[in-house]
């Protein structure tokens, strides 16, 4: 299979040409909107996403590696065959809110603020991730390893949690809400 490389490109500026991409390898981009655009198994290495406009576009097994996408509203992103896989990304203030994610894979990935309201991460892989204030309201976290991620807050009464997995010391972050002493 053949990849296509487009680097070194300021997309807020210019129009992609295309209205679907596949094997095609972004490197060193910026983008300001990808809305009605199609990518599969594309990668996107060391490129600037923030605040794009994601309106209708379709990804499907994208890849982004030490990228920025901070603010994305990713619950606009067509569903169908939705998958994404973050690795080294900044994803503050990207907003999940009741989107499947199916396969997807956050991998050391600084997710600060990001909104899972109603999400289904229940196939999702988080790894080394930094969770810090992220939030968790009726999201589908069943079977979704903790163990590697930090900083999270999640409410068992508010989420659906059953076989995800925990370390022990991580015990007070799901018991916040009863203000809890918890001493080792």
């Amino acid at each position: 299979m053949q990849v296509n490389i487009i680097s070194n490109k300021d997309f807020s500026e210019l129009k992609l040409d295309n209205d679907e991409y596949e094997n095609v390898e972004f490197v060193n981009c910026t983008f300001s909107t990808i809305s009605k655009i199609g990518f599969i198994n594309c990668t996107f290495k060391s490129c600037n996403l923030s605040n794009c406009k994601v309106d209708a576009s379709k990804l499907q097994d994208v890849s982004f590696d030490d990228c920025k996408l901070l603010g994305i509203n990713f619950s606009v992103v067509k569903d169908f065959a939705f998958e994404i896989y973050c690795k080294n990304c900044n994803l503050e203030y990207a907003s999940f809110d009741k989107k499947k994610l199916n396969k997807s894979m956050f991998d050391n990935c600084k997710l600060h603020q990001v909104n899972f309201t109603e999400a289904d991460l229940s196939k999702t892989k988080l790894v080394n991730c930094d969770l810090n204030e992220a939030l968790f309201v009726q999201s589908n976290l069943k079977g979704v390893d903790f163990t590697t991620s930090y900083n999270f807050l999640i409410d068992p009464e508010n989420n659906f949690v059953s076989k995800a997995k925990f370390l022990k010391q991580d015990l007070e972050n799901l018991l916040y809400r009863y203000d809890l002493q918890i001493i080792d």
